[in-house]
């Protein structure tokens, strides 16, 4: 399977994740795709229970630091690069000179490290970015200028400074619209903001406005584009140290969470010359390297595929887009940053890729839904690849199903305590009138 790839399984990638899904992923992909490779793999993760944890293809397992900051983020590594050190008797802990790649897998990761990536070279081997090239494409905001100044589609998109003229945005744009937060890394855990929304009423917006200071960044409106059935589309790739993008295919959402709005639940590795156009030119014109994921709708009425997100590390579905010979974009990083040839990419239309928990979610919502035929390729071998469950490595489903539950029981219990508490708060309705009393008629018939 790996005959085309030569590894340096002498140098061990950590993943790094700040974020506290448990239900990550795209993690779990990261671990078995270099894993299965015979890579070693540790992983910076919200923690050691997590059912990542669970890989038999995971060296170790770190919990991540209590705040975002990226000084701490550098002294975990550089503490992690000490333990392989002197656990592969390699170098010593007094001179730490072991090289390590690192994977951001979240956005906040990603510019954490870019921000520390002169104090990090070259003891760890990550491609070169800036915090400043992560944020034109990571902020929402910075996005919807990019578009605009490269011309690219885009949805009209709002940024307003108050909630009245957020008011008058939303009526202008026509209700509903998306509201996103422009750095949805900074939303505080448990505060119930979704870093994406629909909104459907002046008055939503108005309370969502209302929480910019809790959100930690500005509020966007922007048009939301109508959903349907072939619109959903996205892009992974791997851009080199040289600017080529060898590593690049495009697929297309089959079902979604939430369904319209959400992550790809199921896709389909399918050809889209157009999607696939815009965004290798797009990672050029910015001098773009390292993993992306880049997520567009197309718009019926004019035909053109406007870019919705552009994510600078890898999407959590990238197992979707993985050859026959076992390429995908994190194998192609780990290979580029350690000096092997990353050989060419072979398609495989056709193949699909299933989120177990997100897609049973989708089924429920739209049960009635039909996946679209073809492969976009003809020809090819066609499979489906779980997120989850694998033969060779059961152990993170089973975990992911004990810790979705009880997820699913918790969210039921809170929202059964929210209702049982609105009826207690609701008023008692006031007693209806007492009828007239009724009157005597002559053609009333009177018992004798």
């Amino acid at each position: 399977m790996l005959r085309r790839q030569s590894f340096d399984t002498s140098v061990p990638t950590v993943l790094v994740r700040l974020d506290r899904n448990p239900f990550h992923h795209g993690t779990l992909g990261a671990v078995r795709s270099l894993g299965r490779a015979g890579i070693p793999v540790h992983a910076v993760i919200e923690s050691s229970t997590s059912p990542v944890a669970r890989s038999r293809y995971l060296r170790s397992a770190r919990a991540s630091p209590e705040t975002t900051s990226s000084t701490g983020l550098a002294g975990l590594l550089h503490g992690i690069a000490d333990e392989v050190a002197a656990e592969t008797a390699t170098e010593s802990a007094d001179d730490p000179s072991t090289s390590l790649v690192v994977l951001p897998l979240d956005d906040v990761s990603a510019l954490a490290l870019a921000r520390r990536r002169a104090e990090l070279s070259p003891r760890f081997l990550l491609p070169h970015q800036t915090e400043e090239q992560l944020l034109r494409v990571a902020d929402k905001a910075a996005l919807a200028e990019t578009c605009a100044d490269l011309g690219l589609p885009h949805p009209r998109t709002e940024l307003p400074v108050d909630a009245d003229e957020a008011a008058a945005m939303a009526w202008s744009l026509g209700l509903p619209v998306v509201a996103k937060w422009s750095r949805p890394w900074l939303l505080p855990a448990g505060g119930g903001l979704r870093s994406t929304s629909i909104v459907r009423s002046l008055s939503e917006v108005r309370e969502l406005y209302a929480r910019t200071p809790e959100a930690g960044s500005r509020l966007l409106l922007q048009r939301l584009l109508p959903a349907g059935r072939d619109l959903d589309w996205f892009f992974h790739g791997y851009v080199d140290t040289e600017g080529r993008c060898t590593t690049g295919a495009t697929g297309r959402k089959e079902r979604s969470w939430p369904d319209g709005a959400g992550l790809t639940a199921v896709g389909r590795w399918t050809a889209n010359p157009a999607v696939d156009r815009t965004a290798r030119e797009l990672c050029d014109a910015l001098g773009y390297r390292g993993v992306c994921d880049l997520d567009f709708r197309l718009d019926r009425s004019t035909g053109a595929y406007h870019l919705l997100d552009f994510n600078p590390r890898p999407g959590a579905q990238f197992r979707l887009f993985t050859d026959p010979d076992g390429l995908d974009v994190v194998r192609a990083l780990h290979l580029d940053l350690t000096g092997r040839p990353v050989p060419p990419y072979s398609p495989a239309y056709g193949r699909r890729f299933v989120v177990e928990n997100y897609a049973a979610l989708s089924l429920l919502t739209s049960p009635h839904r039909r996946a679209a035929d073809g492969g976009g390729g003809g020809g090819a071998p066609r499979w489906t690849e779980y997120a989850w469950c694998a033969a060779d490595d059961p152990g993170p489903a089973f975990a992911m199903g004990r810790a979705w539950l009880g997820h699913l029981l918790r969210k039921a219990l809170t929202a059964l305590r929210g209702l049982l508490r609105s009826r207690r708060a609701r008023p008692a309705p006031a007693s209806p009138p007492a009828p007239p009393p009724a009157r005597s008629s002559s053609n009333q018939l009177t018992p004798r």
